[in-house]
């Protein structure tokens, strides 16, 4: 029996096994690229407090001034790493 143009029509839109396979192996991989901007925090998170108990030994007096800046170096460089996982979770759920 001949097929219908239908049939024929639907099939150009079916994927292979191999097709889903490359698609979901390029997936991890894009995933896998974007988390390694979480090692970038947790480094820049370590440098600034680090350099805040530097900071402390050097002149205690600024205790709270310095702590504050310490809090808000953590939390720019902790919001480039949760980007990188925004991104990277974007990735293997959303596409």
């Amino acid at each position: 029996s001949p097929a219908s143009p239908i049939s024929s029509h639907m099939r150009s839109f079916q994927t292979s096994a191999v097709s889903r396979d490359i698609d979901t192996a390029a997936k991890f991989i894009g995933a896998g690229a974007a988390t390694v901007g979480v090692a970038g925090s947790g480094a820049g998170i370590g440098t600034v407090f680090g350099s805040l108990i530097i900071g402390y030994a050097r002149n205690p007096s600024l205790k709270q001034q310095l702590f504050s800046y310490a809090i808000l170096g953590f939390a720019l460089s902790e919001a480039m790493g949760l980007f990188c996982l925004m991104v990277a979770f974007l990735i293997l759920f959303a596409m």
